[in-house]
């Protein structure tokens, strides 16, 4: 006696779309990072990015000022 084959999905349902690596994680994330972690983890990637502007902001002052200084442009 032979096993009948295995279908992905029965012939009179529609096809769902296969889960992607992306969703899944976030299904995760959102299961383990409830309301108040979900808000501090975002608020410390906004945290991270001003960093990361003002200290640009803080290089391209200090190129600005040492040009000035020398009454020399680095730049071509």
């Amino acid at each position: 006696m032979q096993a009948a084959p295995l279908r992905a999905t029965p012939a009179d349902s529609p096809a769902l779309p296969l889960p992607t690596v992306t969703g899944a994680l976030r299904a995760v994330e959102a299961v383990l990072l409830r309301g108040g972690q979900r808000t501090a983890r975002r608020n410390a990637w906004t945290s991270v990015l001003e960093d990361r502007r003002r200290a640009k902001d803080r290089h391209e002052a200090e190129y600005v000022l040492e040009a000035a200084a020398t009454r020399r442009p680095h730049a071509t």
